[in-house]
């Protein structure tokens, strides 16, 4: 197999990587939206096993071989089970937390993911202005989880809600890693969410169960319309584009572009929920800025001596 990884993100990826942030970012807002009607580890499993579905129905199409030994089993039940964890953290953090909050706190993944890759890939190990980009980053994301001990605008158990964000960013972070360290990483983009969203969609629903988890009523077309957008739209089809990227173009700077992501939560949650958006949060989100400038500043010209 020829090695189609490039070393640095060209206008492609950055095209891509915008649009899939603008998704992922309201994303958020459309979980909380639903959870009005439809309980927490509910919602995320019928998204992931809905999802899942499409993308074999999409595979099948195409004539992709997804089920082929190809040895990606073991790595595939890690990465599954990562992304399950990673999705129960964030909807019941919702729960305690505003949407734009929680999507802040999501996004420290890339500081995990630039930690753990140096021992994967050597080649992608960041310069200092880079880790002083995440560390930037990671500072103003500190400083805005404070305010969930000192002023809770969305309620006492707030800092609960941003404690399962972070969780979360670290549970993204290790999914990110693993794809890279297992087969997964020469498996073919379709393959690697099929694992993660047919055995996530299945561990949330025996979640769900094990809970009792039920629905009072039917939900209404605003609630299934939200759930219709995460499985489709977000679920399936950013999803499918966001592992495609992860398998030609380096994790790290991937990742860390992801950043942008919460300004696209901000606005959302601001817009359409009408959450506020508090001083710290805006401080955050500037240091995040910042930190994404860094990360990814290409290296500089090395001239022969």
């Amino acid at each position: 197999m020829t090695d189609d990884r490039k070393s640095q993100l060209d206008t492609l990826a950055v095209v891509l990587l915008v649009g899939c942030c603008a998704l992922w970012g309201v994303n958020q807002v459309a979980s909380k939206v639903a959870l009005k009607e439809i309980p927490p580890l509910m919602q995320a499993g019928v998204r992931s096993l809905g999802a899942a579905l499409l993308l074999a129905a999409w595979s099948r199409f195409r004539g992709l071989p997804l089920w082929a030994r190809d040895g990606t089993l073991r790595g595939g039940l890690l990465a599954g089970s990562l992304f399950a964890a990673e999705f129960a953290c964030i909807f019941v953090g919702l729960q305690y937390t505003a949407a734009s909050r929680m999507v802040v706190f999501i996004y420290l993944s890339p500081f995990v993911v630039a930690l753990g890759m140096p021992f994967i890939s050597r080649q992608e190990k960041l310069r200092p202005l880079q880790l002083l980009g995440l560390a930037v980053a990671f500072a103003g994301v500190v400083w805005a989880f404070a305010e969930g001990f000192t002023q809770p605008a969305a309620g006492p158990k707030q800092w609960l809600g941003d404690a399962l964000g972070l969780a979360s960013a670290v549970l993204w972070g290790f999914t990110t890693l693993s794809l890279r360290a297992t087969r997964l990483s020469t498996a073919l983009p379709e393959k690697t969410l099929l694992w993660q969203l047919g055995v996530s969609g299945l561990a949330l629903s025996a979640a769900a169960w094990a809970t009792g988890e039920t629905l009072v009523a039917w939900p209404g077309a605003v609630s299934l319309g939200s759930l219709a957008f995460q499985t489709v739209v977000v679920t399936f089809a950013s999803y499918l584009v966001w592992f495609w990227l992860v398998r030609h173009y380096p994790a790290t700077r991937l990742a860390s572009f992801t950043l942008l992501t919460p300004v696209f939560g901000l606005l959302a949650g601001v817009v359409l929920l009408a959450e506020p958006a508090t001083p710290r949060l805006l401080l955050a989100l500037a240091a995040v800025v910042v930190g994404i400038v860094l990360v990814n500043r290409p290296a500089p010209a090395r001239h022969p001596a």
